[in-house]
């Protein structure tokens, strides 16, 4: 039995490794992945829902100067003249004026694209560093490894707010610096949690395919293994957008905001400082932080709908 054993493995030995090496080459395992990724929001409700809600924002900041053609900053009189401070809403203005006589309505409206555009960069920020850090990291190993995660390490141990207050109190407070800010301490996160997954999927049979066939590191990173983490990408990109939009309002809220854009954080600090509740002046406020926490649950919601799609076995419960 060894005698006719012994030819025999050596041949379906190598047909395994000639049909992984032509499937290596072929890209198969980025399919299935961004299939599930693609077909996620119309299965799960969580997905839709969180998807619908950041859809919707990007909509409101497209059209914001249809929607709401007045400045956000324009000081507004009444047709006597007159200063036309804490209207209370109605048709001329449907969240009323703040004391200084501004459209409340159209500084909610507008202040939708400060808000996409500081959660929009960092999450494009956060993901893209977060995911070559850990391809790079989860594949090389070794010393390139531990630099890479001691690096990690050290921004997590940073206070998250207190450090963005002092960095943008430094570099000057500018909607630019309060994205940098933040970017430069949620990348971690990912970059950790991509780095474990690929620690698996390098030890993958089309990975190794890969390597027999020639392909180089960079090549197997960015081809064979990245379309595989994308999930996770998307997941953390999707997070960091209501981690950014709340650390700008927080920020904005203690006076360490851009004082020349409006936001739902500037909104905020202008309403708290101003007494607007002592006043009863409900919709100066409550609506930018429905805002807030719309964005924040909307994160969550893609999170949580996205988890299926990198853990499978989730899909049997």
């Amino acid at each position: 039995m060894a005698e006719r054993a012994d030819p025999v493995l050596p041949v379906r030995t190598g047909l395994r490794r000639a049909e992984a090496a032509s499937a290596a080459q072929a890209g198969w395992p980025r399919l299935p992945v961004l299939r599930r990724m693609a077909a996620m929001p119309l299965r799960d409700p969580f997905a839709f829902t969180g998807l619908l809600i950041y859809l919707l924002f990007v909509l409101v900041a497209l059209f914001a100067d249809q929607l709401a053609p007045l400045d956000p900053l324009e000081i507004l009189f009444t047709k006597a003249g007159k200063l036309a401070a804490n209207v209370p809403p109605g048709l001329d203005f449907p969240l009323g004026t703040t004391n200084l006589g501004r459209d409340i309505y159209a500084q909610l409206v507008h202040g939708t694209r400060s808000a996409l555009a500081v959660g929009l960069s960092a999450a494009i920020i956060v993901a893209i560093v977060g995911t070559v850090v850990g391809l790079v990291a989860g594949y090389f190993g070794g010393m390139v490894d531990a630099v890479l995660m001691r690096i990690a390490d050290m921004a997590l141990s940073l206070p998250f707010l207190p450090f963005v207050i002092v960095l943008t109190g430094f570099l000057g407070a500018s909607t630019s610096n309060i994205v940098f800010a933040v970017a430069l301490l949620l990348w971690p996160n990912s970059a950790r949690v991509i780095r474990s997954q690929v620690l698996t999927l390098r030890e993958r049979a089309y990975v190794e395919a890969a390597r027999v066939t020639g392909a180089s590191s960079w090549r197997i990173l960015f081809v064979h293994i990245a379309p595989n983490i994308l999930p996770l990408s998307f997941v953390y990109a999707a997070i960091a957008i209501g981690w950014a939009i709340i650390t700008e309002a927080s920020v904005s809220f203690l006076g360490f905001g851009d004082s020349e854009s409006v936001s739902w954080g500037y909104m905020l600090q202008d309403a708290f400082s101003s007494q607007a509740l002592s006043r009863g002046q409900y919709a100066w406020f409550v609506p930018p932080g429905v805002c807030i926490i719309l964005v924040v649950v909307a994160g969550f919601f893609i999170s949580r709908g996205y988890e299926e799609v990198f853990m499978p076995r989730l899909r049997g419960r």
